[in-house]
């Protein structure tokens, strides 16, 4: 079957969609087949994905992200099936590592997004808890004929001391979008939305800054430019810490999610080189005197 017919079968069984017999133009995605029908976007749920996917609490997630107008209006979310419906954005771009460069104000519009949605008072259903979720990964992956990473234990085990740190003064946990990779994220060079509330869930709000700095690739000034957007000015050394942290601690848990990719014969990427170059980031950083420097300052608070 291919891409058309099967976005045309799940209009089908959705009322909203279901007379629609306009030109269907298919999106980007990892993991899951997005297209456009007109002014909606269909969403239709990748192989697998039931696996590690909050339906139920992805639907609420998007709602109240349409709600407090950080994500585009939902016409229709079944947790059961996984279907997604949802308003185009006109004009907007879609966005990349490129673009992010190229774009002017793009990193600080990434900010505004994040700090809306974080001071929204928007409730998720799920708790996104970075260890509980690298337990639950290398669960599944237990199931599967794929190979970590050398030394990931032993880079997991290191990150005790980031654990302890992180737990000596949490910050109080906030809605978050959890997964900021580029192509989540739609710029009208007035207003940045944000799509794809798969792994949403309640969180340290940090980690959403961290992860989306390490996604688009940002240099220290595009870096600086969407945390100054965010906090209005200078962020405490822990608020710095904790972004210095989770761009490490995002590598360590997405380099899993690729390797259940790879294991479940996603063709959208060398999902190989992608675990591969995550843990390698993630070694990286961990080794640099500037993670050890952030580690005692977010211990310290």
């Amino acid at each position: 079957m291919n891409d058309e017919h099967e976005a045309r079968n799940a209009m089908a069984a959705i009322p909203l969609l279901a007379g629609y017999d306009g030109p269907v133009e298919r999106l980007g995605g990892l993991t899951n087949l997005v297209f456009r029908a007109g002014d909606r976007c269909l969403r239709v749920p990748g192989k697998g994905t039931e696996e590690y996917i909050d339906r139920a609490n992805e639907s609420v997630a998007a709602r109240e992200a349409a709600r407090v107008g950080v994500g585009p209006e939902v016409f229709h979310a079944d947790a059961a099936t996984g279907l997604m419906v949802t308003r185009f954005i006109p004009g907007a771009t879609t966005m990349t590592p490129e673009a992010f460069k190229r774009v002017a104000g793009a990193p600080a519009r990434a900010g505004q997004a994040f700090r809306r949605l974080h001071d929204s008072g928007a409730r998720f259903p799920a708790r996104f808890e970075l260890f509980a979720m690298i337990d639950d990964y290398l669960s599944v992956l237990s199931t599967k004929n794929v190979a970590l990473p050398e030394g990931y234990h032993g880079v997991l085990g290191e990150a005790e001391t980031v654990r302890a740190a992180l737990a000596a003064h949490p910050l109080p946990t906030v809605a978050c979008h959890c997964d900021p990779l580029c192509e989540n994220f739609l710029d009208t060079g007035e207003r940045m939305w944000i799509v794809d509330w798969e792994y949403s869930g309640m969180n340290d709000p940090m980690w959403d800054l961290g992860d989306l700095s390490v996604e688009a690739e940002f240099d220290a000034g595009q870096e600086e430019e969407m945390i100054r957007a965010y906090f209005g000015g200078e962020p405490k050394p822990a608020e710095r810490g904790r972004i210095v942290i989770y761009k490490a601690m995002c590598d360590l848990l997405w380099t899993l999610w690729g390797l259940i990719q790879l294991a479940n014969d996603n063709p959208a990427a060398d999902f190989r080189a992608y675990a591969d170059g995550r843990f390698a980031r993630c070694r990286a950083l961990m080794a640099d005197p500037v993670f050890a420097a952030s580690v005692t300052a977010v211990a310290e608070g």
